[in-house]
This record gives structure tokens, C-alpha cells and sequence, in this order.
């Protein structure tokens, strides 16, 4: 069966159905092909859907008319055709990789059974599937191990505390969130989950996970020390879905490359999103994902000078459930350079922090913990990346909202 479609998007995540939406609106209908058997979903609220605040449909994204639920296997570049699981294929006048990523499963002994099947009790944390399974699985007093202390993981242990499981978070490195978090706030969310029971070991390694019968036990650790498991969570990063670009024979180094209209090297195949590759930069955030996606959208509608120039890109997490919210946000550089301006405020009742790194009058990262009021008046003032004004003191930066 043949179907002819003027653009296809290959994922149904948070870039392609923006795209798909965003070019319908514009009077170009795309076909979105996605391969789970869900609705599209927002995949950054996962762990509010494992805590037990939101139910699955809550994040459902609002679908484009045109969604075709299959797996596509392959592309004809030469005959600009997609071929599917189901036996279709697919004519496209333009196509758009919005793949996504897959979860890096770790080197651990004992990780998969003989098939290649992850064993009972352990589960990557990327899909709906895998949340359902672990909200499933978990019950008060389950013995639960994630491994992994950044983003990821810290959402997964602090859901699944809020559910009543007993948990134990192992990071290779030597603090949570290393790459978004300085020293001073990574040791706020270390607070913040022991503060719910969760047992933190960081500069530790796993190398092992023991099974009986095909169903997790432990979790060995490099010096030997191993921890009783139920479930195993595994929080390792995520890496950009390239198969098909590979397959296909798209040049592919950490993502596909793209250039300013996200075009690959073959003009009539465009990729945005996690699976993406601009300017050096792999992006895996929401933000620069629906950015790229409404920079096609307006390109493809026929807008030439559209163009995609970077995202300076913010992560924001929002940790939910008994007690006041833990809010926390990072951008740009956290850790000074010599010669660098600083300042920070702290309030350790309080459990808040905020922190702003000035250079050459530029504000050029910060880290705000527990209030995030002056988060929009920082943000526009690093993206903007214009002068400080002088006119006013540099702790105004931390203690004005901006309107926010």
C-alpha cells in the first residue's frame, strides 16, 4: 500500500507533533508517523505521572490530524520514500526525523537475560510504558535503587519516594547534577531527597546486577558493597535515535547534522529535536526541541529567511508531592571563571539559593533553588546577552522579579 504525502515527520514526541500542528496551522498538512501506541505525550512530565500527580492523559499533547500509528523501518532516499513495520510505504515531497533519543543502557554484568531482555524489576525511565510499568511495580516499602544523580534520576528517586518505596540513588560522579548544579545547589537537592528518605551515594559505580530466576535481587557495587533491589531504575543519560539517519546514510556524528534551516545533507530530509545535531550542539531539552520545530514549521510553509540560530537553553525542575514544592533552575555557566563577578544569596532555613555569574558586564549563567521569582527578569537578561545596566547594583539581578 502506497499513500503520498507532500511532508512526513518520523516521531511523535514534543517536536514532531509541534511541527505537525504548527504546519497544519499554516495550510501545509504534514503526516506524523510515531511508533508508540499511546497518544502523544509530554515526555518532561513522566515523573509527575510516576509520583501519583498526574494521571497518564493529563499530559497527552493535543494531536495533529494526521497521525499514523506504525514503525518506520527504512528510508529510499532515491525514491524519497519511508517504508514501515505494517508493509506501507510512504512518498514524501519532504521528510523530518524527529526520532528522539533512546536511554544508555549501562556496561553492568547481569544486566540483560539471554535474550536481551532488561530482567524482571528493571526498567530504563524514558517511555510512558516505562513509567506505567514502575508506577505498577511500586508499592510502600519496595526496595528500589536508581542509577544515575542527574535530572533524570533525581526525578525518578524523588517520584518514587513520594510513593512510598524505599530508595537508593547511585551517582558516578562526585554530586547531583553535575552538569546543570554548582556545589552549593547540588548539595540543596541532596538535602531535599535525604530530607525524604532516600539514601544518596555519589563517586560510586555499579558493576553489577544479580538476578534469581530472571527477576533483579541486588545491585553490586565497584568495592563490593551490594544493595537489596525489587526494582532497578536506570537514569544513565540519554543517547540521540539515529538508526535511520545511519541507515540511510545521513551524516550522523553525536546526532544527525543539520544546518540554520535544519536541512541534512540531503536537501529534501530535515531532523529536529533530540536526535538533531546543530552547530556542535546536541541539545535533549524541550526548549530547543519546540524552537526547531516551529523554525521548520515557518520554513517549510514557505517563509525562505527562516532560519534556526541555537537555543540558549534553561533547565527548570519542579519536584512535587507531600509538602511545599522544590523548585530549581539553572542557565548558561554555573561555575566562575577567575576574574568573574558573583554573587549569591542564600537562606539556609530556608533551604534557597541563587547565584549569578557576571563577565565583562554580561551575566552569563546562574542557579536559583527553592524561589524562583527572579527566574524570567535572569533569563531575559542572558539570553538577551546585552549589557548590564549601570545604574543599578549587581544584587538587583537576584532580588528583582521583573514582573515575573
Amino acid at each position: 500500500m502506497t499513500s503520498n504525502t507532500r511532508v512526513v515527520v518520523i516521531g511523535a514526541g514534543l517536536a514532531g507533533v509541534r511541527l505537525a500542528r504548527r504546519l497544519g496551522e499554516l495550510g501545509t498538512p504534514a503526516l506524523l508517523v510515531g511508533d508508540e501506541e499511546h497518544a502523544p505525550y509530554n515526555r518532561v512530565l513522566l515523573a509527575e505521572v510516576l509520583a501519583g500527580r498526574y494521571a497518564p492523559e493529563v499530559i497527552t499533547l493535543p494531536s495533529p490530524t494526521g497521525l499514523l500509528r506504525t514503525r518506520v523501518t527504512g528510508i529510499d532516499r532515491a525514491a524519497r520514500t519511508v517504508s514501515c513495520a505494517d508493509g506501507m510505504s510512504i512518498a514524501y515531497d519532504t521528510l523530518v526525523l524527529a526520532t528522539g533519543s533512546n536511554p544508555v543502557l549501562p556496561p553492568l554484568r547481569g544486566l540483560f537475560t539471554p535474550d536481551r531482555r532488561l530482567p524482571e524489576g528493571v526498567h530504563a525511565f524514558r517511555t510512558l510504558d516505562d513509567c506505567l510499568g514502575l508506577a505498577k511495580a511500586v508499592r510502600p516499602g519496595t526496595r528500589a535503587v536508581v542509577i544515575g544523580g542527574g535530572l533524570l534520576g533525581v526525578s525518578a528517586a524523588r517520584a518514587l519516594a513520594v510513593r512510598g518505596a524505599q530508595v537508593v540513588l547511585a551517582q558516578q560522579a562526585e554530586r547531583l547534577m553535575e552538569r546543570q548544579l554548582d556545589p552549593d545547589a547540588s548539595r540543596l537537592v541532596l538535602r531535599h531527597l535525604t530530607d525524604l528518605g532516600v539514601e544518596v551515594h555519589t563517586e560510586c559505580r555499579v558493576r553489577d546486577v544479580r538476578c534469581v530466576a530472571g527477576a533483579v535481587r541486588s545491585v553490586e557495587l565497584a568495592d563490593g558493597y551490594a544493595l537489596d533491589a525489587d526494582l532497578v531504575v536506570l537514569a544513565c543519560g540519554v543517547r540521540p535515535r539515529t538508526g535511520l539517519a545511519e541507515q540511510a546514510g545521513l551524516t550522523v556524528r553525536k546526532g544527525v547534522l543539520v544546518d540554520d534551516e535544519l536541512r541534512t545533507c540531503d536537501p529534501h530530509i530535515h531532523a529536529i529535536g533530540d536526535c538533531a545535531q546543530h552547530d556542535g550542539t546536541v541539545y535533549g531539552l524541550a526548549a530547543p526541541a519546540l524552537e526547531q520545530a516551529e523554525s521548520l514549521a515557518e520554513l517549510l510553509a514557505g517563509d525562505t529567511t527562516a532560519r534556526y540560530r541555537g537555543t540558549r537553553s534553561l533547565t527548570r525542575l519542579t519536584l512535587t508531592g507531600p509538602g511545599s514544592p522544590f523548585d530549581l533552575a539553572a542557565f548558561g555557566e554555573t561555575q566562575a571563571r577567575p576574574g568573574d563577578d558573583v554573587v549569591r544569596l542564600a537562606d539556609a532555613t530556608r533551604g534557597t539559593y541563587r547565584k549569578v555569574v557576571v563577565r565583562d558586564d554580561r551575566l552569563v549563567g546562574g542557579v536559583l533553588v527553592g524561589e524562583l521569582g527572579t527566574v524570567g527578569a535572569l533569563a531575559r537578561a542572558w539570553e538577551g546577552a546585552e549589557p548590564l545596566p549601570d545604574d543599578g547594583p549587581l544584587l538587583h539581578l537576584l532580588t528583582n522579579d521583573g514582573g515575573s
